[in-house]
Parts: C-alpha cells; sequence; structure tokens
C-alpha cells in the first residue's frame, strides 16, 4: 500500500506509527519517503506499506488517525511560529494526547514547556495563594517564596505574575547569584499590559534576570501585538486542541 498526502505541511508521526505497527502489526513493514520534520505537499507519496491485506486494512484508520492529528499540530505550529518572528512559542498544560501532542509541537519548531511536573517548578496563582501567610500582599507573598526556592534545580523555575509589582517582587528576590533566569508568566494580562510590566523591568534593571511568558487568551491574530509587547515567548493550548487534522490516505496496490 502507498501512504499519500492529501494537503500540505510538516509531517509528523513517523516515529510513533513505527512504534505501532511494530508492536501490534508485526507482519507489516514501512519504507518512509518523507521523514519526520519534513514538507509534505498535496499528492506526495510519504510512505510504501508492505504486509499482509488483513493487516493492513486494521492499520489503516489508526495510522491515519495518528499521522494526520500529529501532522496537523506540527503545521499549526510552524504557521505560529511564522508570524511570531523572533518570540518564541510553547505548548500549555493542556493536551489532549499527552506527550504525543507536545513531540508533534517539538517537531513543528515550538517548545514543550515542561513534558510533566517533575520536568520543572511552576508556581501559579493557587500555589501562591496557599503558601501566602494572613494579610500578607501577594507581591510580598511572591517575594518571601521565591527568595527561599532551592538554587540547585537544573531546570527552569516559573512563576506566575498578574502586574508589575509581582513582576518586580519576583525578580528582586531571584537575585543575581543563580545561574538561570526565572520565568515570569504574565497570565491573562493581555500584550498592553505585559508591555507595561516589561518596561517597569527595564526601568529598575531587573529585566535581565527573567525570561517573560505571555500566556492565556493568546491567538495566532495576536501575536504581532504579543511580539511588540517585549515578552519572550507566549504559550497557548492552541497551538494543539482543535487543530484541523492533514489529510492523508492508504491506497492497497496488491502484489500486482
Amino acid at each position: 500500500a502507498e501512504l499519500v498526502s492529501k494537503s500540505s505541511g510538516v509531517m509528523c508521526g513517523n516515529s510513533v506509527a513505527n512504534r505501532l505497527i511494530e508492536t501490534h502489526f508485526p507482519d507489516c513493514s514501512t519504507e518512509w519517503l518523507i521523514h519526520e520534520g519534513g514538507i509534505v505537499s498535496q499528492g506526495d507519496r510519504v510512505a510504501l506499506l508492505q504486509g499482509s491485506a488483513r493487516s493492513v486494512l486494521r492499520l489503516e484508520r489508526i495510522v491515519l488517525n495518528l499521522i494526520g492529528r500529529m501532522s496537523g499540530i506540527a503545521t499549526n505550529t510552524s504557521r505560529w511560529l511564522l508570524d511570531a518572528g523572533s518570540m518564541q512559542v510553547a505548548a500549555t498544560r493542556k493536551s489532549a494526547w499527552g506527550l504525543l501532542d507536545k513531540w508533534a509541537i517539538h517537531v513543528g519548531g515550538g517548545l514543550t514547556h515542561r513534558l510533566d511536573r517533575n520536568d520543572a517548578l511552576m508556581l501559579k496563582e493557587n500555589d501562591i495563594v496557599a503558601m501566602s501567610e494572613d494579610g500578607e500582599e501577594s507581591s510580598d507573598a511572591i517575594a518571601r517564596i521565591v527568595s527561599g526556592l532551592s538554587t540547585d534545580n537544573d531546570s527552569f523555575t516559573t512563576v506566575e505574575v498578574r502586574d508589575g509589582d509581582e513582576a518586580r517582587a519576583a525578580a528582586l528576590a531571584w537575585g543575581t547569584s543563580r545561574d538561570c533566569r526565572v520565568v515570569l508568566m504574565l497570565d491573562n494580562t493581555g500584550p498592553a499590559a505585559a508591555g507595561e510590566v516589561v518596561r517597569c523591568l527595564v526601568k529598575e534593571g531587573l529585566r535581565e534576570r527573567c525570561i517573560l511568558e505571555g500566556s492565556g487568551g493568546v491567538t495566532l491574530e495576536s501575536l504581532s501585538d504579543w511580539a511588540d509587547s517585549g515578552v519572550d515567548l507566549v504559550s497557548s493550548s492552541r497551538l494543539n486542541l482543535g487543530v484541523t487534522p492533514l489529510d492523508f490516505s492508504i491506497l492497497v496496490k496488491g502484489d500486482g
């Protein structure tokens, strides 16, 4: 059988399809003509499949669903990167297919963020509230919590902030003695308010201590505004949720 592309985009899912076929259809073999991360165009032959007719017909829809979804996510991510210019784009924790979604985002050129909770420390608004003392202002709580974080972490640390005061408190508490910069997630601020935070940090001489991430309500159409705000990256579940799959088909050729 031949695997043929009916649309154009970024190819993704080859390695996952290989694992699927090797594990569940061992009498089949695959020769990929377009490899992971390659560009496919309408009408391209993507792969050649060999095996029993029964196995090929059984795996047909599973493989098409798999590579269609993953290639759709990789293609969508590459489109976001094109519009984002020098700004990076990243995944979020919202993921229907877990690591498969994040792998597709990676193949499309995006950042995977954390693969799971053990990869990096993230202090969200609820974490900060839960760790706050009675009557403590949010900026004071952030300063106290961040200053007490271990410096032994070999990954990144993300702290959610909502305004310039909280961002300033986190950056000051992070200090200059650590080997990496702290990631400040500007959640649901919008690009205009994010720009104000950037200017605040620049004025205070704290910008170089931080990686600034815009998150919440980020759309493809708003990327230019986010890029103008001065943040380093944006994260959005729109990279992988509700994405149109690439269209492929498998055409059985028989033995000739």
